[in-house]
């Protein structure tokens, strides 16, 4: 029961923090003020609440979409 609602909350704070974090930054970037302050890790923070918000068979699907979008075969 607790499982699920902090799943929730993940998958909210994850869908806020991408709304907020990339505002700021596309605000801050179209301004013209320096993004190079900012880390790398603060525009992937939210994807990560997002992944572990989601059903474990949604996980397993993303996972897969990786996989298959970033394997290079030889032709």
């Amino acid at each position: 029961m607790i499982e699920v609602w902090i799943k929730k909350v993940m998958l909210l704070v994850g869908i806020l923090g991408v709304i907020v974090i990339y505002a700021g930054f596309l605000y801050l970037f179209f301004s013209g003020r320096s993004t190079a302050g900012l880390p790398w890790f603060l525009l992937i923070s939210p994807w990560i609440c997002i992944y572990f918000g989601l059903s474990q068979t949604r996980q397993l699907a993303t996972i897969g979409w990786f996989v298959n979008k970033f394997t290079f075969t030889k032709n």
